[in-house]
């Protein structure tokens, strides 16, 4: 078995080896995954935090040992990036440019010098709040993880992992998380609502907040209004998604 890490901002996982094909999700910088096959310029990879499988380019790997793998594996605690933007900077003082979300790293031979914000341990709950307002009027993007462009599940699944809490990949997968609440006024600021489509079937996730308001992602991310129906996008005056559950995750 091969190892890879993330050492660029941003990398595209696509559903087939074909640079027009559907973007499944991204990585981040510091991610790392395994790769299951590889092919002249594409190699099919597995996250480790999520078990997202897709293929990215070979021109984008980065291998890292089997030891390095391991010691990522045994680390206790995960440095992730508070900072909307910030850079790391290699050995040799070149800069990348990266995103809130990116993990950084503790072990040696993958260090970079750092000096932004991050966060490694479980935050209190009401953290989530403030880490999700940082992505507000990041625009939609189906499979995106980063404030340039991000999904409902990505956007849910980076402002908990964050704050030092798991949540899967889709709106539907991490519909199976948690302990679901019978009202909206039983609901929390930081726990999530989904909502489902005309088939029943599970495809938005958004964060309740305080005062029966919910943030999500519609077009860009954004606060909404949410109630026993769904969410209420008062530009459109309209209701925009059916409510299906809330859940209690934390």
């Amino acid at each position: 078995m091969q190892y890879g890490i993330c050492q660029l901002s941003i990398v595209p996982i696509r559903s087939i080896p074909d640079e027009i094909s559907e973007l499944v999700t991204q990585l981040l910088f510091g991610e790392h995954y395994k790769i299951l096959e590889s092919r002249k310029n594409w190699s099919r990879i597995k996250t480790i935090f999520d078990k997202c499988e897709g293929w990215i380019m070979n021109s984008q790997l980065t291998f890292i040992t089997d030891n390095e793998f391991n010691e990522i594996q045994k680390s206790k605690h995960f440095n992730y990036v508070a900072d909307l933007i910030s850079f790391v900077k290699d050995a040799n003082e070149i800069e990348t440019p990266i995103v809130i979300g990116s993990c950084i790293n503790d072990i040696p031979s993958l260090s970079v010098n750092f000096k932004g914000n991050l966060l490694s341990n479980q935050q209190p709950k009401e953290n989530l709040t403030n880490i999700s307002l940082l992505y507000l009027n990041s625009p939609e993007l189906k499979g995106g993880k980063s404030p340039f462009g991000i999904d409902s599940a990505g956007f849910t699944q980076l402002v908990y992992r964050i704050n030092g809490y798991h949540l899967l990949r889709t709106a539907e997968q991490q519909s199976t998380q948690g302990t679901a609440l019978s009202f909206v006024e039983e609901s929390e600021a930081g726990d999530l609502a989904f909502f489902d489509n005309v088939n029943g079937v599970i495809d938005h996730v958004g964060i309740i907040m305080d005062d029966n308001y919910v943030i999500h992602v519609n077009g860009k991310v954004r606060i909404d209004r949410i109630d026993h129906t769904g969410i209420f996008n008062n530009d459109l005056r309209t209701y925009t998604h059916q409510l299906r559950v809330i859940k209690k995750v934390i």
